[in-house]
């Protein structure tokens, strides 16, 4: 597990934890609450969720993520065979983006909690 919430995360750290993701074979959570990450970082993490294979937690709440950074993750999931949770909730993701998530959801298996309440 890491934990960052509350920090000063931004796109350019979340695209360097996207790559990390990508790598990484061990960790399991992610919180990345209230860090002000926007589309970039968001879909820096969806190309890290399309290799990764052992998080199963990516929280991303209190961010400023719109509707290009929900269908980068989206694209993520598409192709994530480990994840079950993903928090988005108070960010900013509006139509294209519950769109573009639902897209991902249709080849994913093992998501089985979406939360984007307050959007």
């Amino acid at each position: 597990t890491l934990d960052l919430r509350d920090n000063l995360i931004r796109d350019s750290g979340a695209v360097g934890l996207g790559l990390g993701l990508a790598a990484n074979a061990a960790m399991t959570t992610l919180h990345l609450g209230n860090n002000q990450i926007r589309d970039a970082g968001a879909v820096g993490l969806g190309e890290g969720l399309k290799t990764n294979t052992t998080l199963t937690t990516l929280d991303l709440r209190d961010n400023l993520i719109r509707d290009s950074g929900a269908v980068g993750l989206g694209l993520g999931l598409a192709a994530n065979a480990a994840m079950t949770t993903l928090h988005l909730g108070n960010n900013q993701i509006r139509d294209a983006g519950a769109v573009g998530l639902g897209e991902g959801l249709k080849t994913n298996t093992t998501l089985t909690t979406l939360d984007l309440r307050d959007n």
